[in-house]
C-alpha cells in the first residue's frame, strides 16, 4: 500500500501556470528530496516529440501534459492528461509515484485521460489522440 503524499505550493502553482498561461503545455513532477511531496520539475511549453524525448529512462515523473490534436470533423481540440512515466529501471520508486499519481488525480478532477507508461511507444501521438478523442 501506498503511502499518502502531499502536493507543493510550486505543484499547485505549476498546474495554476498551465492551465491560464498559453506558453505552459507541460508540467513535469517528480518526488521531492523531503519524502511524500511532489515538485514540479519543469513548466513547459514541449511538443509531444520533446515530451517523449526529455522523459528520463531510468526515473519515473508525472506529467501533466496539453495535448492538442484535430478532431474527426476537422475541429481542433485540447486535453489535458495525466500520466504516470514508470519505466522498467525505476520499479522500486513505483510506490512513492503512485501516491503522487493518486494525490494529482484527486486534485486534477477535471482531467478524465490518465495512463501509466513504461515504454515510450506507449506515448506515441495517435495512442494519446485516441484516448483524448
Amino acid at each position: 500500500m501506498s503511502s499518502p503524499i502531499g502536493l507543493s505550493e510550486g505543484c499547485v502553482a505549476a498546474i495554476r501556470h498551465l492551465r491560464e498561461l498559453r506558453e505552459v503545455n507541460t508540467v513535469v513532477f517528480r518526488t521531492a528530496d523531503a519524502p511524500g511531496v511532489l515538485v514540479p520539475e519543469l513548466e513547459a511549453n514541449l511538443t509531444h516529440d520533446e515530451l517523449v524525448q526529455g522523459l528520463p529512462s531510468d526515473e519515473p515523473r508525472l506529467v501533466l501534459h496539453e495535448l492538442s490534436f484535430a478532431s474527426p470533423e476537422g475541429t481542433r481540440r485540447n486535453e489535458l492528461l495525466l500520466v504516470l512515466w514508470m519505466p522498467a529501471a525505476a520499479g522500486e520508486q513505483e510506490d512513492a509515484y503512485t501516491a503522487g499519481y493518486s494525490a494529482l488525480k484527486e486534485h486534477l478532477a477535471d482531467v478524465h485521460v490518465h495512463l501509466t507508461a513504461r515504454r515510450a511507444d506507449q506515448l506515441a501521438y495517435r495512442r494519446l489522440v485516441a484516448l483524448a478523442g
